[in-house]
């Protein structure tokens, strides 16, 4: 019997290559990948089309997307992770502290429940002792997730400017998630260093991205959740095995990173699996709580695939 070709969206990445060029192959189905040049634009099609049968998804999104019945489940295949001290951006003109953000307005690049801003605020919470209702956040776009009501410290941004040019004529304090570029410098001092330290001393190391499966699918072929799980991890390691032969060429920052992370922390820079993210994950659902994203925190293996809560990879 052929084995199914199922519709599958994700980036082209070190930890992932092996999948595109066929190095790494599934058990039980194949792989159609769909060349998505903008990943965000990925994750609102499978969000509100469920345009894929297999799809990356960033962490977040999927939680909103969950609470608000999403036929989908995720799974534990953390496929982006990273630091967010630097995401903060401030005009280099205008000197600014953390605690200076009470009472001020900062951007937010896309929607308010964007991975990289939950991340971003929950550094300012925990490592400055800022206190987030008093921010305006000031959006530049729309949630992929449309039933979702941001709470009454949210507000659109308007047409006719960017948050940059807002950021530049006063009219915002700081901006989160938008490209570096000229005039517009890292609000925590050093945040590569800062990010470092936080792992080394609280054991943070976010996650970003994961994969979904349609529950339709999950339903009908039992051990595909496993199956996906499987390629994805195989793929991995054997990108890590690579990287930490030194056999990478031409590597990017991402791999350096995960290059830094690995000699940091004596283990593999990029696992997946519930159990050992198990502590990041619950920190992520409290600050979603924290910050109004979710209502409440969900119990973790009820997010993911039945078959993959007790996978390592």
């Amino acid at each position: 019997m052929t084995e199914p070709l199922l519709r599958t969206c994700t980036r082209t990445q070190g930890n992932n290559e092996a999948l595109k060029t066929g190095e790494v192959s599934p058990t039980g189905f194949g792989f159609d990948f769909e060349e998505v040049p903008v990943l965000v634009h990925g994750f609102r099609r499978m969000v509100r089309e469920l345009a894929f049968d297999i799809s990356e998804m960033a962490l977040t999104t999927y939680l909103v997307a969950k609470a608000h019945g999403a036929r989908f489940t995720a799974v534990p295949a953390f496929l982006v992770r990273g630091f967010h001290h630097g995401a903060i951006l401030r005009a280099a003109d205008r000197p600014l502290t953390p605690g200076e953000l009470e009472g001020g307005r900062v951007g937010v690049n896309r929607g308010y429940t964007v991975t990289t801003g939950v991340w971003a605020r929950a550094v300012l919470r925990d490592e400055y002792g800022v206190d987030l209702s008093k921010v305006t956040w000031v959006l530049s776009g729309d949630e992929h997730v449309a039933e979702y009501r941001p709470p009454g410290n949210v507000e659109p941004l308007g047409t006719g400017r960017t948050l940059e040019e807002a950021l530049r004529q006063g009219q915002l304090d700081a901006v989160i998630g938008v490209p570096p570029q000229q005039g517009l410098v890292p609000l925590i001092d050093d945040p590569a260093e800062a990010g470092f330290t936080a792992l080394r001393e609280r054991g943070l190391y976010p996650i970003n991205h994961l994969v979904v499966v349609k529950d339709e699918l999950l339903a009908a072929r039992p051990d595909l959740g496993a199956q996906v799980f499987d390629a994805f991890a195989r793929s991995k390691r054997l990108y890590t095995e690579r990287l930490l032969a030194g056999e990478i060429e031409a590597p990017t920052a991402v791999d350096t990173m995960h290059r830094r992370v690995a000699e940091l922390t004596g283990a593999d820079p990029l696992p997946y699996g519930l159990e050992p993210n198990r502590h990041v994950l619950e920190e992520l659902l409290r600050h979603a709580v924290d910050q109004r994203i979710l209502e409440r925190a969900v119990p973790l293996d009820e997010l993911f695939a039945p078959g993959t809560r007790d996978l390592v990879g």
